[in-house]
């Protein structure tokens, strides 16, 4: 799966650099010196990066081969992208990327099937977006509370739903 980790805004300078929109929790990582990163379209990459900074709150980024600003300006809106099995596991046994939930078979505590998670939601509170096998979608707040357990190597995550909550779409 491949996962965006910065789309390319507008050149910066003459001599090639763009600014980088950062998608990514570890820009110092993707964007370092040798890196090589997918784009989208396809054909405007791969990419690779030879020299990266901080330029007043925006990542600075120079990329091999492109070396004046209009090649940088012909990059503008291209998304940057990394294979999600070059992301190694956060290190944190209670933090998750999206594409290591996105997937998982959703179980109560009953053992009960759910349903898949199809995606995670980032706003006030972390959401997992459940599709059940009947095509319903059902919302499930991501806290320790009603989900007791993740296991991202097993397939399965469980849920110790308060009545009501899966029978919402009803």
């Amino acid at each position: 799966m491949l996962l965006v980790v910065g789309r390319i805004g507008r050149a910066h300078g003459v001599r090639g650099d763009v600014a980088v929109d950062v998608r990514t929790d570890d820009p110092a990582q993707r964007f370092a010196v040798g890196s090589v990163l997918t784009t989208d379209p396809a054909d405007a990459g791969p990419l690779r990066v030879t020299a990266s900074r901080r330029h007043s709150g925006r990542l600075i980024v120079r990329f091999e081969g492109v070396a004046d600003r209009d090649a940088a300006e012909e990059l503008r809106g291209t998304a940057l992208l990394v294979d999600s099995a070059d992301i190694g596991p956060t290190g944190d046994p209670d933090e998750f990327h999206d594409h290591e939930l996105i997937g998982l078979a959703v179980v109560t505590t009953g053992g009960e099937l759910v349903g898949t998670v199809e995606d995670v939601l980032h706003h006030a509170q972390d959401v997992l977006v459940v599709t059940t096998d009947e095509g319903r979608e059902v919302l499930v707040p991501f806290v320790s509370a009603l989900v007791p357990e993740v296991d991202v190597t097993g397939g399965r995550l469980v849920v110790d739903p308060p009545g009501g909550l899966l029978d919402l779409a009803d």
